[in-house]
C-alpha cells in the first residue's frame, strides 16, 4: 500500500466518523417547502451491521501480483431500520471505480431511516484497495455480485432465526450506484445476458451510458432514474445522461446544475468539502486507475463478453474521461447530496409506496415540485412511455 492509499484510508475512516458533524443543512431548502418535508429523516433508528458473503460459484480473476481466487468475496455493511413492523424494500448499492462501500453513506442511512434495508460491499477488483490495483473491466462480473447479494439477503429474510427475518418485501427490490456502480446497476437491470428480473427499480448516479442504445432498454420496463450533474468532468453529461429519456421512454433524468462527478461520493462533503471542485482530484486518480491491466494481458476490453450489438451495446465511442476543461468550481457536495437524496427517495417511493395515492404524490414531487422549488439547481426531464 503506497502513501497516498494510506492517507486516503485514514481520510475515508475520518469521513465516516465526522459524518454527523458535516450533516447537510436543511436550511438550504425553501422554508416550509415540500422539499424540506421530503428531506426529513425517517422514524426508524438505523442499525449498521458488518456483512460478508462468499460466492463459491464464481471466480475472481488474477490481477498483476494477485493470483486470483476460486470464489468472489464480498465484504461491506448492511444498514437496516430498527423496529420495522412490516417488510420493506431492499436496495443494493454499488460503489464507483476506485471507491468503497461507504461511498453513498448519506443516501443509504437516509433510506434505512425510512424503512429500507440497504446492502453495499466492496467489489473484488474495482474497489480502491483491490489486490493487484483496481481493474475496471471486472465490472462485467459485478451484475452477478449484485444478484448474489439479493439472493443472500432474501435467504436471510426467510430464516426465522435471522435479524433480517421478514424485514424485506421480495417484490420491492431496487439497485442504485454511483459512476461504475451506476453502470453496474444499469447492466443488472437491463442487459439481456445478466439482468435480474427481481429488480423492480433502478437508479444510476452519474453512470457511464454512452454504450447503451435504445434497444438495450427494451428488455424490461423497469422504472429507471438517472441522476447526473452537467458539470461532470469524468463522465460527461451530454454524452451519457442527457440522452437517457429518449433512449428509455418513461425514465427520468435529474440534472443537478454545475454538479461534479466526484461530488456524489460521501467524502466530498466531509474532508473534501473545502475543495472547489472535487473532480480535479477525481480525474487524476481515475486516469491512473484506467492504465491498470493484469500482467501479460492485452489492452483490457471495457465490457468483455457483454458488448454484443444484439444486446444493445455500442462501444464505438472510445473517448476517455477527463478530456475537457475541468470547471474551476462546482455545486457544493453537501448540496449535491441533498438533491441526490431527494430525487432517489421520491423516485423509489413512486414505485414502492404502499398505496397508489402516495406513489402518485411521490412522482409528482419528483417530476414537478422538486425542480420548481429548486429551479436554480435542479432540472428534471422525462419522455412519456408509449405503454
Amino acid at each position: 500500500m503506497n502513501k497516498w492509499q494510506i492517507t486516503l484510508l485514514v481520510l475515508l475512516l475520518l469521513s465516516g466518523a465526522i459524518y454527523w458533524l458535516a450533516a447537510i443543512p436543511a436550511t438550504a431548502l425553501p422554508q416550509g417547502s415540500e422539499s424540506q418535508r421530503w428531506f426529513t429523516q425517517g422514524k426508524y433508528p438505523v442499525i449498521t451491521e458488518a456483512f460478508k458473503a462468499v460466492d463459491e460459484t464464481r471466480k475472481t480473476q488474477a490481477n498483476n501480483d494477485f493470483a486470483g481466487r476460486d470464489v468472489r468475496v464480498l465484504k461491506g455493511k448492511i444498514w437496516r431500520p430498527q423496529g420495522l413492523q412490516n417488510p420493506g424494500p431492499l436496495l443494493v448499492y454499488s460503489h464507483g471505480f476506485m471507491s468503497f462501500h461507504q461511498e453513498g453513506l448519506y443516501l443509504v442511512r437516509f433510506l434505512a431511516s425510512h424503512g429500507y434495508t440497504v446492502v453495499a460491499v466492496n467489489f473484488p477488483l474495482t474497489n480502491f484497495f483491490a489486490p493487484g490495483k483496481p481493474f475496471i473491466s471486472d465490472v462485467v462480473n459485478q451484475p452477478g455480485d449484485v444478484s448474489f447479494l439479493i439472493s443472500t439477503l432474501l435467504q436471510r429474510n426467510a430464516d426465522a432465526n435471522d435479524v433480517l427475518h421478514n424485514t424485506i418485501d421480495a417484490k420491492k427490490i431496487a439497485v442504485a450506484g454511483v459512476s461504475l456502480g451506476g453502470m453496474t446497476s444499469t447492466l443488472v437491470t437491463f442487459h439481456r445476458q445478466v439482468r435480474d428480473p427481481r429488480i423492480a427499480a433502478a437508479i444510476s448516479i452519474a453512470g457511464p451510458s454512452t454504450m447503451f442504445t435504445t434497444d438495450f432498454f427494451t428488455s424490461t420496463n423497469t422504472p429507471f432514474l438517472m441522476i447526473a450533474g452537467d458539470g461532470d468532468a469524468i463522465v460527461p453529461f451530454d454524452k451519457n445522461a442527457a440522452p437517457i429519456p429518449q433512449k428509455d421512454l418513461g425514465s427520468v433524468l435529474v440534472n443537478l446544475k454545475n454538479a461534479s462527478h466526484a461530488g456524489f461520493a460521501q467524502p466530498a462533503s466531509t474532508f473534501l468539502r473545502f475543495v472547489s471542485n472535487p473532480d480535479t482530484l477525481g480525474c487524476r486518480e481515475v486516469m491512473k486507475g484506467l492504465k491498470n491491466k493484469p500482467a501479460g494481458a492485452k489492452e483490457p476490453e471495457f465490457l468483455p463478453g457483454l458488448d454484443a450489438a444484439k444486446d444493445g451495446i455500442d462501444l464505438s465511442d472510445r473517448s476517455l474521461p477527463c478530456q475537457g476543461e475541468i470547471p474551476a468550481s462546482a455545486m457544493p457536495a453537501a448540496q449535491q447530496h441533498m438533491y441526490t437524496t431527494l430525487a432517489a427517495y421520491s423516485f423509489l417511493q413512486s414505485v414502492f409506496a404502499d398505496d397508489a395515492t402516495a406513489r402518485a404524490a411521490a412522482r409528482n414531487y419528483l417530476l414537478h415540485t422538486l425542480p420548481a422549488e429548486n429551479s436554480s439547481d435542479v432540472a428534471v426531464s422525462t419522455e412519456p412511455s408509449a405503454q
